[in-house]
């Protein structure tokens, strides 16, 4: 029998999106293959604690939910940082409600792999992957040099500028400029120079926060989005003073959500402030005697990047390599509907953003997408894994932006729905990354000896796997979204156990019975595996699937994409158990 190896899901962290991270935790844990590994759940406080939590948390609606204790809260929804300085003991008190603290220096006697499922500043940036280097634990994603360069929004326009030509222009905007600009004169000058619309965004935020778009010829929405990217809120003495008490805490509940506000501490008039009480007070005494409160994050930006606004086909690209470092992309996703920008709110949040795979264009601009998507790829210095966003525009030339080193890991994320069109199911997927990233470890140099010998681990755990003895399950599920989003669930849920090996059932209105080919169970709901279910597989995916056949092989095994019809009777005869959405009943 294999040891299984233990991997560190880490999650949280300092950076404005700690909650998609929290909810892309729980996605590792429970899809993480529990044949080949051990989760240890380590959540990431946003003043830098290492905490092993207990597993119940991770179903939490928010980290607010449950840290830090609601009693020192004063009637808000508190991140840590909030509360200001603590004591050793205050700290401790905080951290045990919830697990235990783990010390930097002890984490790897308590893991084999680290998973950084976290996102934006000390996470895509190289931060925590050094720290994971300096300690000798191997990590997932990319190495400390790709991540630097996807977290810098300016520095990735220059290389994708020599990687594939792109001419778009961009301007940044000091804070210093900023400050002492006439701001009517520098709008004027940037639509100039750049066009209009403008793109403003925040340089060293992930891809989703600090992004906004001018489109009004007007100072008071340039100045806000630029206050935004900046993280700057401004109060006008005029309107504070008509506000109830109630609802200014609400204007300061906002400004604790980080989606959407910018976070605290904040400082006003060269005084940093951690909690929003304390804040409501700074405020009636200071909105006496000035007319306006400026209001700056603790970790505003320095700087803004103005870019000209794309017009063309949006689409975001997720991009892999095999253990020889071959480099190979997913089915690119086309983003449209009516949207401002694929930001926060309309990667996560939105109704209206809709998505289809592969991009609606002809097969030449696929291929020249996938061709120029694998050289940028190679030009930023990335590996492993990569989502890289971009606009095919009107005369067929192909503008990058944005690459990201961690890709959003919630279950229908864009890099979970293309691993699937090339046949490998979200555990596959977190399969790949973990094995991957260990291959890539090795390539740097560093405990190389170490490194093969988990690799070789891995292996042995890998082909010991594919030898159990697991039942054959049956997910059976009709034609409404309730039984669709049940069998999508199911699926991924039997997918990680040691038990089952299942196969998802639709029991057709026609009265007949199909077997579902697992790229089929990552559609966004049961229209679109509707629409899909009587296509022929598009030429440009097809390629794709064939270019990683070793890929799939090495991860997934066969993998079956086409319907078959099954007989009803076959159903007790094929399968050990069979699970509905109504039950499980047992064959």
């Amino acid at each position: 029998m294999s040891t299984k190896l233990k991997v560190g899901i880490f999650f949280g962290g300092p950076s404005r999106e700690r909650e998609i991270s929290f909810k892309g935790g729980k996605t590792a844990y429970e899809h993480l293959d529990k044949s080949l590994y051990e989760p240890l759940l380590i959540f990431v406080d946003s003043i830098g604690n290492f905490i092993e939590i207990k597993p119940e948390l991770i179903y939490a609606e928010s980290i607010k939910d449950f840290y830090p204790s609601k009693n020192l809260n004063n009637g808000y929804r508190l991140y840590i940082e909030a509360l200001g300085e603590l004591n050793e003991t205050q700290l401790y008190k905080l951290i045990y409600k919830i697990g235990k603290q783990i010390k930097i220096e002890k984490l790897s006697e308590r893991i084999d792999i680290a998973f950084p499922v976290m996102h934006g500043p000390y996470a895509e940036d190289g931060n925590i992957q050094g720290l994971f280097e300096w300690y000798g634990i191997p990590y997932v994603g990319p190495s400390i040099l790709g991540s630097a360069i996807g977290i810098n929004k300016a520095f990735q326009n220059a290389l994708l500028a020599k990687s594939n030509g792109q001419k778009k222009k961009t301007r940044v905007i000091s804070r210093k400029e900023w400050d002492t600009a006439d701001k009517s004169a520098l709008f004027s000058e940037l639509t100039k120079t750049l066009g209009f619309p403008l793109v403003v965004k925040a340089p060293h935020q992930g891809s989703s926060i600090g992004v906004g778009i001018v489109k009004k010829r007007s100072m008071e929405e340039f100045s806000k989005r630029m206050n935004q990217c900046f993280f700057d809120s401004i109060i006008a003495q005029k309107d504070w003073i008509k506000l109830t008490t109630r609802q200014k805490k609400n204007i300061l509940e906002r400004m604790l959500n980080l989606d959407e506000g910018i976070g605290f501490p904040v400082v006003l008039n060269n005084e940093e402030i951690n909690h929003p009480a304390d804040l409501l007070k700074a405020l009636n005494a200071y909105l006496k005697d000035n007319k306006t409160a400026i209001l700056s994050s603790n970790n505003s930006e320095d700087f803004v990047l103005i870019e000209e606004f794309i017009t063309g086909q949006e689409f975001s690209m997720g991009i892999i390599q095999d253990e020889d470092f071959n480099i190979f992309t997913l089915p690119p996703t086309e983003i449209y509907g009516d949207i401002e920008s694929f930001d926060f709110k309309s990667k996560y949040q939105s109704n209206v953003t809709k998505k289809r795979i592969p991009i609606d264009t002809h097969f030449d601009n696929l291929k020249k997408i996938e061709e120029q998507g694998k050289k940028a790829f190679a030009d930023l210095g990335q590996n492993v894994v990569c989502r890289i966003d971009g606009f095919l525009t009107e005369d067929d030339s192909v503008v990058f932006h944005d690459p990201n080193t961690l890709p959003g890991m919630s279950p229908s994320s864009l890099i979970f729905k293309q691993m699937a069109e090339i046949g490998l199911n979200i555990t596959h997927a977190i399969n790949y990354l973990i094995r991957q990233s260990v291959v890539q470890r090795i390539s740097e140099g560093k405990r190389t000896f170490k490194f093969r010998q988990l690799l070789k681990q891995i292996d042995q755990n890998m082909a010991t796997a594919k030898d159990l003895k697991r039942k054959k399950a049956a997910v059976l599920f009709g034609e409404t979204e309730e039984d669709y989003v049940f069998a999508q669930q199911k699926y991924n849920e039997l997918s990680a156990s040691e038990d089952y090996n299942p196969t998802c059932i639709c029991a057709a209105k026609n009265g007949n019975y199909y077997l579902i080919p697992m790229p089929l169970m990552f559609k966004a709901n049961i229209e679109e595996f509707g629409q899909t279910i009587g296509s022929p597989k598009h030429a440009f995916v097809k390629s794709l699937i064939d270019k990683t056949a070793a890929i799939r092989a090495l991860y997934a095994g066969d993998v079956n994409f086409d319907v078959k019809k099954i007989n009803e009777s076959d159903l007790q005869t094929s399968f050990d158990q069979l699970f509905t959405a109504s039950s499980e009943i047992e064959a």
